[in-house]
């Protein structure tokens, strides 16, 4: 059984909370909006920031089933929307060959029935099961081409796809859609002009060590403090790509795993790896760089 839409923006904000989900007021509004007015939610921002996790989350929290489609270059209509069982169909036909009923007006109608029909992420999302109206999740978008965004406009618009064989699906409760961009190339107006938007930031200190403590919980305080700390001044060196909060996690799940209460640079240096993921950004900071932050925010620390 599916779970009301929260009521208010602090409603949203607290369903995301009970997913174990910290969201800032702009975003829990922007997504209580998109509840509220049946829209789109586009969503930009660096790799690692929450954007998929969002949908995963809300998904969760509502008892929605979670529909993805996963972009990449190429993507087609066949992969997205729906393809025909040909094969299915090549042996229909071979049956009523053999058995001799095989007209072709009545073939026709048989083989492009929904029978045949292979129901891909974007046709699925147009059906509601007992759980209500599913979770879509267009993930990656800016992986596509131009092609595939003028054909998501008729689904993203009237929330129905058109199949010549058999007419126009559309959809009895429109599914909750979130859309996300890693912003590798930019997204046509039109598009965005049927979403509601936000950029997902990296979130600051604060936020950040709330999420942390939502999602490690058993990650010592002391811990928790430096790692975050630290992440935060990495975030501002000159780096090919910034740690996202998806990178904390896993930096922090590591360190605890390695009986880590406190950072030192013999840990760091050897753990950069998870928390960096390009060799150059890796050498950078390494050895006395390593040494030089983590003896700049622990003193910080103690000042505090």
């Amino acid at each position: 059984m599916k779970d009301a839409l929260p009521q208010s923006i602090d409603e949203t904000q607290e369903l995301l909370s009970s997913a174990d989900y910290v969201a800032d007021r702009a975003l829990a509004t922007v997504v209580y909006l998109s509840f509220k007015l049946g829209r789109p939610l586009f969503l930009e921002g660096e790799a690692g920031v929450g954007k998929t996790e969002l949908a995963k989350v809300i998904s969760q929290a509502l008892g929605r089933p979670l529909i993805r489609l996963q972009c990449y270059e190429g993507l087609d209509v066949s992969s997205a929307v729906y393809e025909w069982n040909y094969a299915a169909q090549m042996i229909e036909i071979r049956l009523a060959e053999a058995s001799g009923d095989l007209k072709r007006d009545e073939a026709s109608r048989e083989v492009f029935s929904e029978r045949f029909l292979i129901k891909r992420p974007l046709l699925q999302a147009l059906e509601a099961g007992k759980e209500g109206a599913p979770v879509l999740l267009i993930d990656e978008l800016d992986r596509t081409d131009e092609a595939f965004e003028a054909f998501l406009l008729e689904v993203l618009s009237d929330f129905q796809i058109t199949i010549p064989e058999l007419g126009t699906v559309s959809a009895g409760e429109p599914p909750i859609v979130i859309i996300t961009s890693n912003r590798t190339r930019e997204i046509h107006d039109a598009l965005k002009r049927r979403c509601l938007y936000h950029w997902v930031g990296y979130p600051e200190a604060e936020r950040e060590l709330a999420i942390l403590k939502a999602r490690v919980p058993g990650a010592p305080e002391a811990l928790a403090q430096e790692v975050v700390a630290f992440v935060q001044e990495l975030r501002g060196q000159d780096l090919f790509k910034s740690p996202g909060v998806a990178e904390t996690l896993d930096w922090v799940t590591a360190l605890h795993e390695l009986d880590q209460v406190a950072l030192d640079p013999t840990v760091v240096n050897d753990t950069l790896g998870v928390l960096l993921k390009y060799q150059d950004d890796i050498e950078r900071m390494e050895g006395s760089e390593t040494k030089r932050l983590l003896n700049q925010i622990q003193s910080e620390i103690r000042a505090s």
